[in-house]
Formats: C-alpha cells, structure tokens, sequence
C-alpha cells in the first residue's frame, strides 16, 4: 500500500451534533480548525498497565508530547470502529485486538475541535511501533502515567479519555 502523506488524507468534516456534513485534507481541517472525528483506544495489557506513546516531532499536533491513546483522525467514509481498528493496526501493529467500545465525547482545544470515540483493548503481543508517527512507548501503570503528567508533556486530549476511563471504572482498575 503506497504512503499518503498524512496532511494529504481526507477526513470526515462534523457538524456541533457529530454529523457527518463532509470532508477535507487534514492539512485544511487543521488550518481551519474544522470539527472532525477521532478514535482513542486504551491499549492495557492482562497486568493493567496502559501503553503511552511518545509523539514524534513531526506530529501535526502535539508533537513531542506523550499520550496514554492509540488512535487518530477518522477518514472520509470510514466508521469509528473501522478507523480504531485501522489506527491501531498502523500505529502499533497490533490486529484483531477485540475493542470494547467505551464512550463519545466532545473535545475542544486551541489547536481542534473533535468528537472523539474511546476504546479499550487488552493485548500482551509485540508492538511494532510506526516510525512516522510514533517515537517510543511503553507500559506503564495507570497512577505513574498521571504522575508524569505533572512535569512532562502529555496530549489533552488522551489524558482526558483516561481518566474519565478511570473514573468509570470501579477502583480504577481496567
């Protein structure tokens, strides 16, 4: 399959309802700040830790920063569940993780206006990491990653679906 440049890719364009009304190449999505969609999965191994990646420098947001989510921009034509499976496939290698759904929300910010969908899956295989978009990553448990929150950069966003995670789950326990 040939690269796209990801500012090239067409994403599904919303409305303030989550209704698609179009769609636009990302690099025009960010320029205008145009609503859009976005999966999220919390990637938890059978121990309970949750995967954080480290952004790369090239990242079109945040980049640099660490985020406790897998996932990425839904594309034209493409369902949550559809761009959850396939963000997690490039970012991570992983497939045919079964994906519980979790919840939709919306989040705005300086730099996107996004109706977000979580996931969470339990995997325990390799992680093949995508060199584009990913720099790092590793386990880590749920309390640490809120810790190193406090002094190091982590995406708004990805914190947020964990912790509304967290605090739905009894004892805070995936």
């Amino acid at each position: 399959m040939p690269h796209v440049n990801p500012a090239d890719e067409i994403v599904a364009i919303v409305d303030e309802d989550n209704h698609v009304v179009g769609s636009a190449a990302r690099r025009e999505m960010r320029a205008r700040r145009l609503p859009h969609r976005s999966t999220y999965i919390l990637v938890f191994n059978s121990r309970g830790q949750v995967y954080v990646q480290k952004r790369t420098l090239t990242k079109d947001v945040f980049p640099g920063y660490y985020d406790p989510a897998a996932g990425g921009v839904v594309l034209a034509g493409e369902s949550y569940i559809d761009g959850a499976c396939r963000e997690l496939e490039e970012e991570m290698g992983i497939r045919d993780a079964p994906l519980q759904s979790l919840f939709e929300f919306y989040h705005a910010d300086t730099h996107s206006r996004v109706w977000g969908a979580a996931y969470r899956c339990v995997y325990d295989g390799a992680v093949t990491l995508q060199e584009e978009e990913v720099e790092s990553g590793a386990f880590m448990a749920v309390d640490r990653v809120f810790e190193a929150a406090a002094t190091e950069p982590f995406t708004p966003d990805g914190l947020y679906v964990l912790r509304r995670y967290v605090e739905s789950v009894d004892g805070g326990k995936p």
